[in-house]
């Protein structure tokens, strides 16, 4: 992995906005670099349609992903084990090339007393992964976010995920998938409960 600074794993640094006129100004000039014409029928409206789509593949940079995490239930009969999500989908994009990185994670706690909606754990990743990414990187936010705001027993993370800019660049070899995990709290620490989440993920 790429010497990266994970941050705290909360809001995204404060960049000062940029107008939509100098972003399509931008993907022109990329055009042509390419050795396209941005002024032929085709590409007329290229420009603005990549902006909205680039505010919409990177709007994890408009929020917070632990707001979701603000609002948990203690009245859940007494239960103790495991909760999981598998297979939650997700797109980002690599911050060195940015290209799509395509994948699926499992998410897992112990919770300590309290619980959160399981829909806030895919806002979670969904808030991180709509960022310019490395996988390393989006999985240790995914875990210490839940880490900071739910304050488990455990929290484990498994990402799978391919990377277009090795399928479609470079060494050019599709099909390859890339798994990073992070285990914290009794999923780190006790060899049987990391042994347990992982077979609960599939991947034991």
């Amino acid at each position: 992995m790429d010497d990266d600074d994970y941050g705290s794993g909360h809001p995204a640094p404060h960049v000062e906005p940029i107008p939509q006129a100098d972003a399509e100004a931008a993907v022109r000039t990329l055009i042509r670099w390419a050795g396209d014409d941005p002024t032929r029928e085709g590409l007329l409206e290229t420009p603005a349609r990549v902006a909205r789509a680039y505010r919409e593949y990177f709007r994890g940079y408009q929020e917070d992903p632990g707001v979701h995490l603000s609002k948990t239930f203690g009245e859940v009969g007494g239960y103790d084990e495991i909760v999981i999500l598998r297979d939650i989908p997700f797109q980002s994009n690599c911050e060195h090339h940015m290209a799509p990185i395509i994948g699926k994670a499992h998410i897992a706690y112990l919770p300590n007393k309290r619980v959160v909606g399981i829909s806030k754990l895919a806002r979670v990743l969904q808030g991180f992964a709509k960022r310019l990414q490395v996988q390393e990187r989006l999985t240790a936010e995914v875990a210490d976010c839940i880490q900071s705001h739910l304050d488990p027993l455990g929290v484990a993370v498994v990402i799978e995920a391919t990377h277009a800019c090795m399928s479609a660049r470079g060494v050019m070899t599709a099909g390859v998938t890339m798994t990073t995990s992070r285990m914290m709290g009794v999923f780190r620490d006790d060899d049987r409960s990391r042994k347990e989440v992982l077979s609960l993920m599939g991947k034991g």
